[in-house]
């Protein structure tokens, strides 16, 4: 084994299945770390296995989160996962596993973290004296209904404490998981406390498998969507997020196929790479788009004023430039045709928030 920096290390593509990052990098942290290296006895080498998941408690302290950023419509959060087995090489969120000294490769979508003590964490904070009600989002991060949900609840658990006290939630998924709990979102949509956005980034099977292995299909979140329309759940679909020459050519089908679904409104990001995820998506992209990967990044770095990712507010997620702004004018073309143009989701209601049973009690 070779020492190294902690910054190329584990960096030879290789593509499992089920797993959308080729590259294990170590944490950008870590100064140093180990890597194979052929030490001259040409043994043949024993074929990578496939990596497991593995699942591990997550005991920190507070479970909402606070958010200052002035370009996203919320300022309080929950993720009850840190890591995401659905594995979308393109996921923001990776680079956070580097401090856990992991890697936002593969070890990101391997390693997951998962809140313990939900209910009883909840409930200590919302009773706190000093708690002022606002939406808390769900899913700005990571899935909250990635596979292993079905199995832990913790979402579920979030959901039910939120029902009990009448709090607001909004929720971001690409899991069409989030129609098991429809008796409590039917439930908190009924007194205007919750909405719904699903992601959509293709309606191609083929290219959801190598793009984001572990989601839903494209057709099951479609059926999401009608599911939770029909139940008067407010939902809504995000082309999230479109990368040029990749899945570009689709956000006109794909506003088509939300909006006789019951999607009420529909938008989109543009891809951005901070960080890590930048190698990733370029080993990406050599490894199923070779012939395109030179005109992708150049058109991603020319909607980044050059770069492979401007965090400017206001531009991080839409881009700029003539790329950009082709895109924004066909997503308004594809709203206006199938009847979304100037809809947004209802605003949701605060004022029924009453703090959980045993803790912050009414002076009456």
């Amino acid at each position: 084994m070779a020492v190294g920096d902690g910054k190329d290390s584990r960096k030879e593509p290789r593509v499992h299945k089920g797993r959308g990052a080729t590259l294990n990098p170590g944490s950008r942290y870590l100064n140093t770390t180990s890597a194979p290296v052929d030490d001259g006895w040409n043994l043949q080498e024993e074929p990578d296995p496939a990596p497991a998941t593995e699942f591990f408690p997550d005991r920190t302290v507070r479970l909402i989160t606070r958010n200052a950023s002035p370009d996203v419509p919320f300022d309080r959060s929950i993720n009850a996962y840190k890591g995401c087995e659905h594995g979308c090489v393109y996921c923001f969120a990776r680079p956070t596993h580097a401090y856990l000294d992991l890697s936002p490769g593969l070890d990101f979508e391997t390693k997951i973290f998962y809140k313990t003590n939900v209910r009883e964490r909840l409930v200590d904070e919302l009773s706190a004296r000093s708690y002022r009600c606002r939406p808390i989002a769900m899913g700005t991060n990571t899935d909250p209904y990635q596979p292993v949900e079905k199995r832990l609840r913790i979402t579920r658990t979030i959901l039910e404490v939120a029902a009990e006290c009448r709090h607001p939630v909004s929720i971001v998924t690409k899991n069409a998981l989030v129609l098991r709990d429809l008796d409590v979102l039917e439930d908190l949509a009924g007194d205007g406390l919750v909405s719904v956005m699903l992601s959509v980034t293709t309606l191609s099977n083929a290219l959801k498998v190598k793009l984001e292995p572990r989601t839903a299909s494209p057709s099951a979140r479609l059926r999401a969507v009608a599911g939770l329309h029909r139940r008067d759940v407010p939902v809504g679909v995000m082309v999230a997020p479109v990368i040029p020459f990749i899945n570009d050519h689709e956000i006109e089908a794909i506003v088509e196929r939300a909006a006789a679904a019951g999607a009420a409104v529909a938008g989109h990001t543009l891809i951005r790479l901070p960080l890590e995820i930048k190698a990733l998506f370029e080993a990406w992209l050599a490894e199923h788009y070779p012939m395109k990967a030179k005109r992708v990044m150049a058109a991603i770095h020319d909607a980044h004023g050059g770069k492979a990712y401007n965090s400017a507010w206001g531009e991080r997620m839409r881009g700029k430039g003539a790329f950009a702004d082709l895109l924004a004018a066909r997503m308004a073309a594809a709203r206006k045709r199938h009847g979304l143009a100037g809809k947004r989701l209802p605003p949701l209601r605060t004022d029924l928030f009453r703090p959980p049973q045993g803790g912050q009690l009414s002076l009456w």
